[in-house]
């Protein structure tokens, strides 16, 4: 008789070092109690997530994958061979939703091909988060990732994206890292038309949480510190 399948659970985690059931259901609690086998970009600060969620798991029982851009792609199917021996796997995300903006969404497209069952579960989004809270279209919004390192061509970037809002009515979302954001807003300040709406929103879900959406005028003139927060940064141009 054919074994029948473990199902591949995404399981999001906190946006910071916030209690993780200020911001997580129980229910992800309830998963990590009975998954052992796991996929993670980072060891060690996945177990510290895992201890701090379920202070009864056992460590020992845990096996984990690691998957990051020093992983081979080509040893990626076998990470869901407990699946297919019937166990559930949890994907675990360093930050945030499993698969956005995260190497998960490659795992999950191998768990499609081989018909294993897919279950995302409930949690913070930090994209989703500030796109919710901007005030900008939530109807029609792309996310970029990362702009150009150049300065010319992050300028070019930046412009391209505004125009792009302007004529599709579409709302523009990117990050950068965290140590380049306040040059970041530099640039957004310097490049785009004053009354372009820009959304900054940092730090979501901590107690220094930080969401504002302003005119790039506006911006101009306000005098805020974002080096090493984690940041999402929103266009709209009407």
């Amino acid at each position: 008789m054919e074994t029948l399948k473990g199902k591949l659970y995404l399981i999001p985690t906190r946006l910071g070092d916030n209690a993780p059931l200020e911001v997580l259901p129980i229910s992800i609690k309830k998963i990590i109690e009975t998954v052992d086998d796991y996929i993670v970009e980072n060891e060690k600060t996945a177990r510290r997530f895992i201890k701090v969620v379920s202070s009864s798991k056992s460590q020992q029982s845990l096996n984990i994958h690691i998957l990051n851009k020093y992983t081979d792609a080509n040893e990626l199917p076998s990470y869901l061979n407990a699946c297919v021996n019937g166990k559930p796997v949890g994907l675990l995300s360093e930050a945030g939703c499993p698969g956005i903006a995260d190497p998960g969404a490659e795992i999950v497209k191998i768990a499609h091909e081989k018909d294993i069952t897919v279950v995302p579960l409930v949690g913070p989004s930090s994209i989703l988060l500030a796109l919710m809270s901007s005030g900008m279209n939530g109807q029609s919004f792309t996310f970029n990732g990362y702009l150009p390192i150049d300065k010319s061509e992050r300028r070019a970037a930046l412009k391209k994206l505004e125009r792009i809002s302007f004529e599709q009515n579409q709302t523009q979302i990117f990050i950068e890292t965290p140590y380049r954001n306040n040059k970041m807003l530099e640039e957004i300040c310097a490049s785009l038309n004053n009354n372009t709406r820009i959304c900054v929103a940092c730090d979501i879900t901590l107690p220094t949480e930080y969401i504002k959406t302003k005119t790039v005028n506006d911006w101009k003139h306000t005098n805020i510190d974002l080096h090493k927060r984690p940041a999402i940064f929103i266009i709209q141009k009407d």
